[in-house]
């Protein structure tokens, strides 16, 4: 390897036009040093542009004629001792360095380290590539990456016993949702009695439908023989008044007329009524009864649960319940969450140019120009936007109200890359360490690693995100009449999460806040 001196020394002797040892060196007034060709080119083709007078490439300074150029005899014996030298050296070091040690554009040493490109680099590289770089020695540079090296060590071993830990946890919850034969003898117990109260219930509506059937039926029958006794004395009252009518002697017929009997009202028919709703109704409210009753003592929902805000501390596997999904009233669960409700805000410097912010940070809008003062910065290239908050440690809970679909919200570590990622407009859940939920027209997607799990289900407005940070559970809940699990994400956390969110345009988010009671 050539000595700093050398290195310098070489440096010194480089043409800053063609960047190779003088051919012939001439100095110019201004005191700089080029080769004869180089810089007869360089002003033949300055005169062919028209450019005026002759000018240094180095400094800059105008002649008002062209020099002339004469040879720097010292200066050509130094640069033909540097080119024996580095033949000398050349033969010597062929069969002395590896390939690996030697520069592959070059062919000569490796020699420092170029932080900028982050490789080795030879001499010439120095002068040509990395002039201005940031370059220093390989012990330098070896001792700080070993630094680094032994730091993420720690942090691997660190991450590896927590997820040691939480595999164990996990088989202990495996074993306690396995042990489930309480759960299921108690089921099938409920299932047994309701069965047999629907079948009384099927018998006792079939029997009370037969008796309501045959009591219309009567009073059908009946009205039906009203109806014939009516046609008959109307057929016997038409045919002697058509007889009476076609007597031709005005005597009979004044005799006759008055022993024609007169019609008389008929008897009203019987009302008949046979109302289906009436023998439904009943029926719906023992069912919606026995159902109630069914549930009353069932276990509560497996739905994650928030830690008991008395600060109880977390729950260990061999505590856990095994519990069957009953849907909770209204706003059970929905106050059950609230009560780690997180109010957040947007973080202005992360906003991508197109995101307005309002309503002190809450509020997000796509726009359709790009908002002044938010084209610089550190900002998401795709239409993101981070949170100023993020979460370790314990269990978080926060809502959002979106104005339509083609949204995506979600939590990611501090490190989300913030440019475009190819074939994607948005990187949302495209790595490892970012969770999302993309909001569709149709559908919901949760994406995690580049993986997009399709989700059928309707489209909310109004949406609540769960984070139990401890046993690795992300939760995204629509909130409407009811509130609802859409779906939830399973993981090992081992840095703070940020809430994170992308807007298509013309869409809006907005932070719901929450007074403390």
């Amino acid at each position: 390897m050539a000595s700093p001196l050398s290195q310098k020394l070489e440096e010194k002797l480089v043409c800053s036009i063609c960047l190779e040892l003088f051919r012939v060196p001439v100095t110019l007034p201004c005191g700089h040093n080029f080769c004869k060709r180089c810089i007869s080119n360089h002003w033949d083709k300055q005169k062919q542009a028209a450019a005026g007078s002759c000018t240094c490439p180095e400094c800059r300074r105008g002649f008002g004629r062209c020099p002339e150029l004469e040879k720097n005899v010292i200066l050509d014996s130094v640069v033909e001792l540097a080119r024996d030298s580095d033949a000398r050296g050349s033969a010597t070091g062929r069969c002395e360095v590896a390939p690996g040690e030697l520069c592959r554009q070059h062919g000569r040493p490796l020699e420092l380290y170029c932080q900028d490109e982050r490789r080795c680099i030879c001499c010439i590289c120095t002068v040509r590539d990395c002039q201005r770089h940031r370059r220093v020695l390989f012990e330098e540079e070896r001792a700080k990456k070993q630094t680094f090296l032994k730091e993420s060590l720690e942090k691997a071993q660190e991450e590896s016993e927590r997820i040691e830990l939480a595999m164990k946890e996990l088989e202990l919850q495996t074993l306690s949702i396995e042990d489930c034969s309480e759960l299921k003898a108690g089921i099938q117990s409920k299932f047994t009695h309701l069965r047999t109260a629907l079948e009384d219930l099927q018998h006792q509506t079939m029997a009370r439908i037969e008796q309501e059937k045959g009591a219309a039926l009567e009073r059908v029958d009946k009205n039906w023989n009203l109806c014939k006794d009516r046609l008959d004395v109307l057929g016997q009252h038409r045919e002697r008044a058509q007889s009476l009518l076609a007597c031709p002697d005005h005597r009979t017929f004044l005799q006759e007329f008055p022993l024609l009997p007169p019609l008389e009202s008929p008897e009203a028919l019987v009302p008949v009524e046979f109302d289906v709703a009436a023998v439904i109704k009943p029926i719906s409210e023992i069912l919606t009864s026995i159902s109630r009753l069914l549930l009353e003592d069932l276990p509560g929902s497996v739905a994650p649960k928030a830690p008991d805000p008395a600060g109880q501390g977390p729950v260990h596997p061999q505590e856990l319940t095994v519990k069957a999904v009953a849907p909770l009233p209204t706003c059970q669960l929905r106050a059950e969450l609230l009560k780690d409700h997180r109010n957040l805000t947007f973080d202005p410097q992360t906003a991508n140019k197109y995101l307005q912010l309002s309503r002190g940070a809450r509020k997000a809008k796509h726009s359709p120009s790009a908002v002044p003062g938010q084209e610089q910065g550190p900002r998401f290239q795709p239409w993101q936007v981070l949170c100023t908050q993020s979460y370790g440690p314990g269990h978080h809970y926060w809502e959002v109200k979106i104005s339509s679909h083609s949204v995506i919200l979600g939590v990611t570590y501090q490190g989300l890359p913030r440019e475009q990622q190819q074939g994607h407009r948005f990187n949302i859940g495209l790595d490892g360490g970012s969770w999302g939920l993309q909001v569709r027209e149709d559908c919901y997607l949760a994406w995690h690693k580049g993986q997009a799990e399709k989700i059928q289900e309707q489209l909310y407005k109004n949406l609540g995100v769960s984070l139990d940070y401890g046993k690795g559970l992300l939760s995204f809940y629509g909130l409407g009449e009811r509130t609802k699990l859409i779906h939830s994400f399973h993981g090992v956390f081992t840095e703070p999460l940020y809430p994170v969110f992308w807007l298509c345009e013309g869409r809006v988010v907005t932070l719901c806040h929450h007074t403390e009671p």
